[in-house]
């Protein structure tokens, strides 16, 4: 029994040591850890009556640029629609001037050349060469 009784405190002495172990280590996990915010409070430095003037001048600036490439993308999209349109057109155009063509040689019509347009009475005398002068 003495010899029980030995085995019996030295396993109770193992599972005190073993408990002691597991609340040493989990005793700082407990604690709240405090945050402190430091705010620094500080004025802006100084800025001159020129610097501010040059700050609002880019301010409009950038605002001018922005405005002028949202235009311009508007104004080429615009362009590239009446450019289909347009096509659509020439393409309507040419299918009725080759029609035209075709009733026109069934006909025996013959077309019509332009003749070179009238000079403008209005427009100053064309300069007239140097060399052409001499002769």
């Amino acid at each position: 029994m003495n010899r029980n009784m030995r085995l019996y405190i030295i396993a109770v002495a193992i599972i005190l040591c073993i408990v002691v172990l597991c609340l040493s280590t989990s005793i700082g996990q407990d604690r709240k850890k405090y945050e402190v915010e430091a705010q620094v409070y500080s004025i802006p430095p100084y800025q001159s009556d020129a610097a501010r003037a040059i700050a609002a001048y880019e301010r409009l600036m950038e605002r001018h640029m922005d405005q002028t490439e949202r235009t311009l993308a508007g104004l080429a999209a615009d362009v590239k629609t009446l450019t289909t349109r347009l096509d659509a057109i020439d393409a309507g155009l040419t299918k009725l001037d080759t029609r035209l063509a075709r009733i026109e040689k069934h006909l025996g019509i013959v077309p019509v050349v332009p003749s070179a347009p009238a000079p403008d009475p209005n427009a100053p005398p064309v300069p007239v060469p140097q060399s052409d002068l001499t002769k």
